[in-house]
């Protein structure tokens, strides 16, 4: 039997996936063209598919949690009108997810811990800093950081 947090957390993600398709559709990312906007629909519309549809032996917490992982990862790490609308949407319908500031918990660390991290901060660091998120003092610490990560690595 499927406990209630399962049907609670899942209920709550097929409702963050309809505000991502319904965001996508009326503010698409800059430089998506319709078969990327078709592509991205797709993907939601399958994660939801394997939510309310699952195999016994995925209904279970850790299995939502890989979904939940795939839900947000676009919405976590990009930037722009697009995500900005997607995280009003999530607040304003009470869901009980919150974006991560990745970068900030870099920039307090004053240390980038793995690829995963090298990969936001080259990704995300020059949006970051023309929207403002980012100071002039920040993008010198995270280049800093960067160079660092370079060394330890080769």
């Amino acid at each position: 039997m499927v406990s209630e947090k399962y049907n609670e957390a899942a209920k709550n993600l097929i409702k963050a996936i309809d505000i991502a398709i319904d965001v996508v559709r009326q503010y698409p990312p800059k430089g998506y063209e319709s078969n990327h906007i078709a592509q991205f629909i797709s993907t939601y519309l399958d994660i939801k598919k394997s939510i309310v549809n699952p195999d016994p032996q995925y209904m279970k917490m850790s299995s939502l949690k890989y979904k939940e992982e795939d839900v947000f990862i676009y919405f976590q790490e990009a930037s722009g009108e697009t995500v900005n609308e997607f995280w009003k949407r999530i607040k304003e319908s009470g869901l009980p997810y919150k974006r991560e500031n990745k970068m900030a918990k870099i920039l307090k660390r004053k240390k980038i811990r793995n690829d995963i991290e090298y990969d936001y901060v080259i990704d995300t660091i020059v949006p970051l800093q023309q929207e403002g998120v980012l100071s002039k003092e920040d993008v010198s610490l995270l280049e800093q950081m960067m160079a660092q990560y370079e060394q330890k690595i080769r």
